[in-house]
């Protein structure tokens, strides 16, 4: 073949780039393999090898455990009035610039109460004065609105807690029976609370439930990119947590689980249990089961409380039967074990 002038240069150009292709690619590799270091708001430097979104916001400052949540309830510091009324303290403190690994090498800026996504879950019974110090160490204005019966001025819309150490103090009478979220209620709203700010508040009648494991499961969503739609959906955050650790429940014993669900962007969400149904109480207010089922729909802070008993031991899936939310996180195992027998150590229920 004639290699012409025009030839000649064609080929010469295309072994030029290929040169600069493989000189290039091995540099992108140690690149991707080089830890990254930035410095965040506050002054710390960090690195990660994992995928960062926002480069302020790099090391993973929350540690939480959803198994240790599931069955975590706080109660308060319990005081005795003259009248026999009992008071219930606590102390919420908010932030907004703590980092939290949600998935293996990502990393998203959590707004959190108490250092958790989501926060704790405070319980009373019906007629105990509940009462909240409210401390925001954020940099941004924050509320806690609970969602239930209280006064106006304790209702947390039109009282914004200003940043860096901003307090007040919420008191109301705790009703009605039930499971109900609190949540920030500064605008935007919604970036409140999909960055994380929200928790469950249950009101316990005075005659108790009977005995159960105990338990709560927060329906949530992470938008990981800002735009609106999420990433990735989970029960108590973490997504597929439960999947990859099952929750071991015992046959013959009743298991109530407070469900509460807290996505944003998605109109609807759903929880179906596998293997078996259960008695339904919607918002919790009524002490009989409302149906028996094994899928409820919820909208947003729509939530009630679920009871069942396994018969036969072995693993069952619960998961969103909206097929995307599963397949992005929303999905776990109880792992059901023969009850042990009375010399055997059970579940603790509660904390």
């Amino acid at each position: 073949m004639r290699i012409t002038r025009s030839n000649a240069m064609i080929l010469l150009f295309s072994i030029t780039a290929i040169l600069s292709v493989i000189a290039v690619f091995p540099a992108i590799s140690e690149a991707q393999s080089e830890p990254k270091t930035f410095v965040t708001h506050s002054g710390a430097v960090v690195k990660t090898t994992g995928e960062v979104l926002d480069p302020l916001y790099t090391s993973a400052t929350v540690e939480f455990d959803p198994m240790e949540y599931l069955r975590d309830f706080n109660y308060g510091r319990v005081l005795q009035l003259s009248d026999g009324t009992t008071v219930r303290e606590f102390t919420i403190i908010a932030n907004d610039d703590e980092i939290m690994e949600v998935s293996p090498g990502i990393f998203f800026n959590v707004w959190t109460f108490n250092g958790t996504v989501p926060g704790p879950t405070i319980r009373a019974t019906e007629g105990d004065i509940v009462r909240i110090k409210f401390i925001n160490n954020g940099e941004k204005e924050h509320t806690m609105h609970f969602h239930g019966i209280h006064p106006a001025g304790m209702d947390g819309v039109f009282e914004p807690v200003g940043g860096n150490g901003g307090q007040f103090v919420y008191e109301f009478e705790a009703g009605p029976v039930g499971v109900h979220p609190y949540h920030c209620h500064v605008m935007p709203l919604e970036e409140h609370i999909v960055r994380g700010l929200y928790g469950v508040f249950i009101v316990d009648p005075k005659e108790e439930r009977p005995p159960a494991d105990e338990m709560v499961m927060v329906l949530n969503g992470l938008d990981m990119d800002f735009d609106g739609e999420n990433n990735f959906y989970a029960a108590n955050t973490i997504p597929f947590y439960y999947q990859h650790h099952p929750i071991q429940i015992n046959t013959d014993e009743l298991v109530r689980v407070y469900v509460v669900n807290m996505v944003e962007f998605d109109p609807i969400n759903n929880l179906h249990l596998h293997g078996n149904l259960y008695k339904y109480y919607p918002t919790g207010t009524d002490l009989v089961p409302s149906f028996y089922t094994d899928m409820i729909t919820l909208s947003q802070t729509e939530r009630g409380i679920m009871e069942f008993e396994y018969d036969y031991p072995g693993k069952y899936l619960f998961h969103a039967h909206k097929v995307e939310f599963s397949e992005k996180g929303w999905v776990g195992i109880f792992l059901v074990n023969d009850k042990p027998t009375n010399d055997e150590q059970e579940i603790e229920y509660g904390t």
